[in-house]
């Protein structure tokens, strides 16, 4: 009887720290923060099954795919939405590690695989550089000239012409 009070009691004290710690909102706040963990479990567990040698290696494309838009989700949730205007060709690149991981790892080497994943990753990059330019174009223009202006002054060829 001694041990069924006292479990009875743990499970009590266990269900009013839930119930508090749920009204002070600690579970809405762990809810919003680290939602994505939803999406990259699946992906993780995905990669897992296949390399258990349960599941075929085409099973690679979604678990890639969550994976990157899993850190991707978690990174908006972190630094702000309004970012999401900048890393959107990770949605493109997460696509492109799907494939690039089935062609790694499927036996027979899928040649369309590997090329539509270069092909995606190529598309993911220019997007990202050309947003990139499109922000910090014209820093990147004044650090150039810089460099090139440096590079004419001081240069081992300039030394010697003065």
């Amino acid at each position: 009887m001694v041990k069924n009070k006292y479990s009875a009691g743990i499970f009590i004290l266990l269900a009013g720290i839930v119930i508090l710690l749920g009204k002070l909102g600690v579970f809405s706040f762990i809810g919003s923060v680290f939602w994505p963990l939803f999406i990259l479990v699946p992906g993780i567990l995905l990669h897992v099954l296949f390399f258990g040698r349960l599941l075929p290696a085409v099973v690679l494309i979604p678990g890639g795919m969550l994976c990157v838009y899993a850190l991707l989700f978690l990174f908006c949730t972190v630094s702000g939405w309004d970012n999401m205007k900048y890393v959107w060709p990770f949605f493109i690149l997460g696509l492109a590690v799907g494939l690039y991981e089935f062609y790694l790892f499927e036996s027979s080497r899928p040649r369309f695989a590997f090329t539509a994943s270069v092909a995606l990753a190529a598309v993911s990059a220019a997007a990202f550089a050309l947003i990139l330019l499109w922000k910090w174009g014209v820093y990147l223009i004044a650090i150039a000239l810089i460099a090139v202006g440096a590079w004419m002054m001081y240069g081992r060829k300039a030394r010697s012409r003065w």
